[in-house]
Parts: structure tokens; sequence; C-alpha cells
């Protein structure tokens, strides 16, 4: 039965949209790279660092196909249902997808979560997850807080300069999968190219910072600190069609073979909608997004494409290389 005010998925794929790539966005940050090659053939103005690519902003635009030119969020809010499916609570973009390039290190900081962040008038918290697509020997990552620590000790400790004495470090390989759930105290630093997913939210309340000089967020940051939280590396799970890397409640990231060619059918995994939003990310290689209802879209190396909800059916095809990951949101409530 389908409800007054709703669209079947026949009826949304009449009026669908194409998968299409997403051009990425290239954010300044102090403790950024001037030079991302070959990560992406992009040098950066002089002081001027760049320190995130992001690839699903909502500022990100359309790169290919009729709505090229496009915001993602103006696409969003034009094309909800088509984009979302008919489970969606919101029209809203649910992702954010960035590569992270620390040259130095980040601020020790912490997200709050949904609750804490309407508190404040903003709209969602911030869980987020890294995936280590490149690390040198040594590379760390802090995340979460020693065992006893204590909320004065932590405002002790950033008065005395001695913060990093009680976070929890964790060595990084290429590979890893490190989850972060909102409440959680942790840093990022050099040594390590990241694929971060999170809520589709930037709040970020900074601890500590190395005196650089940027705003600090003391009381909201121990405000929304949870002394003990999920956060770690997190095991794989091989399956037969896929590697579950990650799947919490807003959001799961697969690792998807691709043998020659894998039709748009095979990609959800059991229990996943088989029509939903999704994103394709190349870690290396190269595909191609094809099908006989729109223009072939190309898949370069750290490229993403977004397949909305209502798109046409499609090939994968491994144009040479292709290491794909799959990355869709997951809503509040749904079991794991």
């Amino acid at each position: 039965m389908v409800l007054q005010g709703q669209l079947t998925h026949l009826e949304l794929t009449h009026s669908g949209i194409a998968p299409f790539r997403i051009a990425p966005r290239f954010v300044g940050r102090v403790w950024g790279y001037e030079d991302l090659r070959p990560w992406y053939d992009r040098v950066a103005e002089a002081g001027k660092p760049i320190g995130e690519v992001w690839l699903s902003g909502d500022e990100n635009l359309v790169a290919t196909g009729p709505h090229a030119g496009k915001t993602l969020s103006g696409l969003f809010l034009e094309a909800p249902e088509a984009l979302l499916g008919l489970a969606a609570p919101s029209p809203q973009s649910p992702l954010l997808i960035k590569m992270i390039f620390a040259k130095g290190k980040l601020s020790v900081q912490v997200h709050p979560d949904d609750k804490l962040a309407q508190k404040y008038g903003d709209p969602r918290g911030k869980t987020e997850c890294w995936l280590a697509l490149a690390a040198e020997p040594g590379a760390q990552v802090a995340c979460g807080l020693k065992p006893g620590v204590t909320l004065e000790q932590i405002r002790e400790e950033i008065q005395a300069d001695t913060l990093e004495s009680s976070l929890n470090v964790l060595p990084v390989a290429a590979g890893d999968m490190i989850f972060v759930d909102a409440g959680t105290v942790h840093a990022i630093w050099p040594g390590s190219i990241l694929l971060e997913t999170q809520q589709n939210c930037d709040l970020t309340y900074r601890m500590y910072d190395y005196g650089r000089g940027r705003e600090l967020h003391i009381e909201k940051s121990l405000e929304a600190t949870r002394l003990v939280t999920r956060a770690g590396k997190i095991p794989t799970i091989v399956r037969a069609d896929r590697t579950t890397l990650l799947d919490v409640e807003y959001f799961a990231v697969e690792r998807i073979p691709v043998a020659g060619s894998r039709s748009s059918a095979s990609l959800p995994g059991a229990g996943q909608p088989a029509h939903g939003l999704a994103y394709l990310f190349a870690t290396a290689g190269t595909g191609r997004i094809a099908g006989p209802d729109f223009e072939p879209v190309d898949l370069p190396a750290h490229g993403i494409v977004a397949v909305p909800a209502a798109s046409p059916a499609f090939e994968v095809e491994d144009m040479g290389g292709l290491d794909l990951i799959r990355i869709t949101p997951n809503w509040p409530g749904k079991a794991q």
C-alpha cells in the first residue's frame, strides 16, 4: 500500500536521477599540506595549506549529468525522494565524506551527539569514522581517554599543556578502520591519509590546540565528553561478496570487489534497502558507471560518484586496478 504523498519506486525511477560524479572541494587547514600530489593534482597557494578534501559536502558541485553545476545541498532540496528514497527521515544530505591530509597535529577535540548539538541550535551531532588509505611507519591517532581519567583532570591538563598524556593512542596502518562516536576525545596526528565518513555536520569543539591561537571551546568540549565510548579500531567482516568495514547507526562502509564488472542490483548487501542513496569511492584505480539510460560516468582514483535511490540500472566497470568503497547512510534506529 502506498500512502498519499508517497511515490512508488517505479515512479521514482521514471523521474529518477542517474549516478553522477561530485567535484572535490579543497579546504584550507593550518595543519595541512601545500602539495596534495599524487593523491590530487592540487598545489595550495603559498601559506594556505590544504588539510581536507570534501567529497560530499553541501557546497560540493555536481560534476556530471544534467544537474552539473548545482550544489549537492541544492539538489537534495530539489529532489529528496529521488536521491534518498522513501525511508529517509530528513530531505537533507545525511553524510559528509572527506579526505584528511594531516601534515601537522589536529587539535584535540570532541564532537557533540545529536542531543547536545540541538541544545545549541544545530540540527545534528557528529559521529565519524576513519579508513586509513595510507600510513607511514609509526603513524598514530588519539582516540578516547585512558581508563580513570576525569573531567577535572582534563581541565587541569589543558592548562598545563599535558593533555596528550591522558589520551588513548592507537597505531595506524593502511586498511585500518577506526570508529569515533560522538563524545570521544580524539586527535589526528601526522603520518596517515584518512577517508573520513561522518554525519553531515562540521561541528568541532576544540579542547586543546598546541598554542596556535584558534578559538577553543573548553566548556562545550567538556560538556560533550564521554569518559568511556565505543571508539577504536573495528575488525572487518569478510563476506561472500564484500567486506564490511563498519556498520553503525549512521552509516555503513564496505569494500566491494569488482571482477571486470558488477551490476547495480548486486551492490546492496543483505538487510540493506534495494533502493537507497549510496556513494562509490575509488581508493585506487579507475572505474566507470555505465547504463543504457544515461551517459557513462568515469570514476577516477580518489573520486566519488553518488548513486541516487531512484537511479536507473547500471554496471560498475573496473577500468584498471579499481578498489571500490561503498558508503551508505543508516537511519537512526536501524538494527545492526
